[in-house]
């Protein structure tokens, strides 16, 4: 009982100096003496402390939803941070900073991209947490974001492009393809279009982007093309721009998409992977060698940071040797 005591003491002493650092110590120690010796104090066990971590994964989930996130953001917080509760298995007020670290640290399989994310996502979590005053300290406040290898996201050459081109059999593959390419869109926002999204006119759709941000994309003249052809061969009544082969036609979920991006990609058999991003990739390396100007690039994508679209802004070896001889001073 009277290590019991002492330790409410620390915990108190701890609590106080956070909230108010300027404090008298010493003074404080004595008048919680003071103030304890009235009292007959146990200390919870371990099992005797409510493990709440999944209630208070659900608060952060439905504050988050009322925010505005969008419905896959949500979704990705809720598998990382359920994953998490199921290793922690105990109260947030119990977790530490050495066990979230352990936790990241756990899985050798993780890439490093994998801890970034998971980590990423506990910052949000926590901090969110002592925002609201849920919980006194962060315990993720101490960890850094690992290092990640520098390297520049591939995009399709021309060359490629024609290659990836000719090996779509199908007209929705070859639609799918070019509205990808074309409009630089993110997976989630070609999986949620529809028909009613698109102006032929204006060669334009309307996306939904991350935290249901609207924004204006454009479809080249091959997309239109192609899209007109994919969507009068079709025979159904759904909405959606893409959608499943199999009665009853619904849309095409993200797995959908990728699988036939994958078998496009081993008609290919290009050095490089295919995957849904590589058009968004190759859109900005190519229209920044044509010139194409950050700001405008960085709207078209729908990044609110112009630091996330200089990610995509590498300088291709021939261009930099071009602007040598066309500034070099002689």
């Amino acid at each position: 009982m009277i290590n019991d005591t002492a330790r409410l003491m620390n915990d108190l002493d701890v609590v106080v100096n956070t909230i108010a650092p300027d404090i008298e110590s010493k003074l404080l120690v004595v008048r919680l003496e003071e103030v304890l010796s009235n009292y007959e104090i146990h200390r919870k066990t371990q099992k005797e402390i409510d493990n709440d971590i999944q209630e208070k994964i659900n608060i952060f989930l439905s504050a988050r939803k009322i925010e505005g996130l969008s419905n896959v953001t949500i979704s990705g917080y809720k598998t990382e941070l359920s994953m998490f509760a199921k290793y922690m298995n105990k109260a947030v007020v119990q977790v530490t900073t050495a066990e979230i670290r352990r936790y990241l640290a756990h899985n050798k399989d993780w890439m490093i991209s994998t801890v970034d994310r998971k980590l990423s996502v506990l910052k949000s979590f926590f901090g969110w947490l002592v925002q609201e005053e849920l919980l006194l300290r962060d315990p993720t406040l101490k960890i850094k974001a690992p290092k990640k290898p520098k390297r520049m996201p591939k995009g399709l050459s021309i060359e490629e492009l024609e290659i990836v081109r000719e090996s779509c059999e199908t007209l929705r593959e070859r639609a799918l393809m070019e509205v990808l390419y074309s409009t630089a869109c993110r997976l989630s926002e070609i999986e949620n279009m529809k028909i009613t999204d698109i102006n032929i006119q204006e060669m334009s759709a309307r996306v939904v982007g991350k935290g249901d941000k609207e924004r204006v994309v454009y479809l080249s003249y091959k997309a239109i093309y192609h899209l007109r052809r994919y969507i009068k061969s079709r025979n159904d009544e759904c909405d959606y721009l893409f959608v499943t082969t199999r009665k009853p036609n619904r849309k095409m979920t993200d797995r959908t998409i990728e699988r036939i991006i994958d078998k496009i990609n081993k008609r290919a058999n290009i050095s490089k992977k295919l995957t849904p991003h590589t058009f968004r990739h190759s859109f900005v390396t190519l229209a920044m060698e044509n010139g194409a100007d950050l700001a405008d690039v960085q709207h078209l994508l729908g990044h609110e940071d112009p630091r996330t679209t200089l990610i995509y802004a590498h300088v291709s070896e021939e261009r930099k040797k071009q602007a040598h001889k066309r500034y070099h001073v002689q």
